[in-house]
């Protein structure tokens, strides 16, 4: 493992799209980090990424046999997550990947045993957890606030749908979009799926379903303690980005609401209005993606426990494949059936 944590964390970035640069400018915002490699197969990104940050471009190779790097942060297409999880890990590398660890469970079983192997911090993109508003509701619901919890609504809505081309490679709806809902399903309830029922529609542009996916599902899950879970997701918000739950206890409520750009409230004789959500994740996520960041770099050198580990991301993609099944089968799936 690389010896260098603790005094410089030299990091090595693997993604320069949107994602790859909120990531690295968070991290690099950091005390004693230094982003020293930026690699991407658009070169024109990389180089950008590398020269705001003073880093290097470099492929693969290079950045996994510096032994000055502490870690990588793989912010890459999907299709790449698990070699490079794969590779970091041989390498002796911490690691931070965005969600999903694979497309398929037994790539990302593969990769969980190298990370235990080699004993590094590897954490799963799964920023929702560090949102503050859910955070806050979080921890209320852990001080039994509502007493026991017993059922949790979540609305996910994305004001629009990837491109064609991405939905085509990104593993379908279960896997690319609503695995994040999966996650705080089982963070909330702190419990695990026993059944799970899906059906889903194409609704807003048929080449989604051309291309072989929906863009709106409903989702129900029973826990192995009896709780109820729905989900309800849509690749089509008119109105934002529209990311909410609610979660019902034996002694009352919790709810977490949208993110505004403002919360100012206008009165007139007609109506009452507000801002609509933020437009998108990257606005409404922007703490969270900071908080998360900051939680890694803590993992990689000061030792405090990941809270979104890949074992987290191992579950959250087993219900993703057990509610595709299910949505193709027309069907109730039994977990482990």
């Amino acid at each position: 493992m690389s010896e260098n944590v603790g005094t410089t964390l030299d990091v090595a970035v693997f993604g320069a799209g949107r994602i790859g640069r909120i990531h690295a400018a968070n991290l690099a915002r950091a005390s004693g980090v230094r982003l020293k490699y930026v690699i991407d197969v658009n070169q024109a990104a990389a180089a950008a990424l590398a020269a705001q940050h003073g880093a290097q471009v470099a492929d693969i190779d290079v950045a996994l046999g510096d032994a000055s790097i502490g870690a990588t942060m793989i912010c890459s297409s999907t299709d790449t997550h698990s070699e490079l999880i794969l590779k970091s890990a041989a390498a002796g590398k911490h690691i931070f990947c965005e969600k999903p660890v694979d497309l398929t469970l037994d790539r990302a079983r593969e990769c969980a045993q190298a990370v235990e192997r080699a004993g590094v911090v590897a954490m799963i993109g799964f920023q929702r957890r560090y949102d503050p508003t859910f955070a806050a509701l979080k921890a209320r619901l852990d001080a039994g606030e509502i007493g026991t919890p017993e059922m949790l609504v979540v609305t996910s809505r994305d004001p629009g749908a990837p491109p064609v081309e991405y939905i085509r490679r990104s593993g379908g709806i279960f896997k690319d979009m609503l695995i994040h809902d999966f996650d705080i399903f089982r963070w909330i309830l702190d419990d695990e799926a026993d059944t799970v029922h899906a059906t889903g529609s194409c609704l807003s542009d048929p080449a989604i379903a051309e291309a072989g996916d929906i863009d709106s599902t409903a989702v129900t899950i029973r826990t192995k303690r009896g709780r109820l879970c729905q989900i309800n997701t849509a690749r089509r918000a008119a109105y934002g980005y529209d990311q909410r739950f609610e979660i019902l206890g034996s002694d009352g409520m919790l709810q977490a609401g949208n993110v505004k750009p403002t919360e100012v409230v206008a009165w007139s004789k007609s109506a009452v209005s507000q801002d609509v959500p933020e437009a998108f994740f990257l606005e409404r996520y922007r703490a969270a993606y900071a908080l998360e960041m900051a939680h890694f770099h803590d993992a990689v050198t000061k030792g405090a426990p990941v809270r979104t580990t890949v074992a987290d991301g191992l579950k959250a993609l087993e219900l993703a494949e057990a509610a595709a099944l299910s949505w193709r089968e027309e069907r109730v799936v039994k977990l482990g059936e």
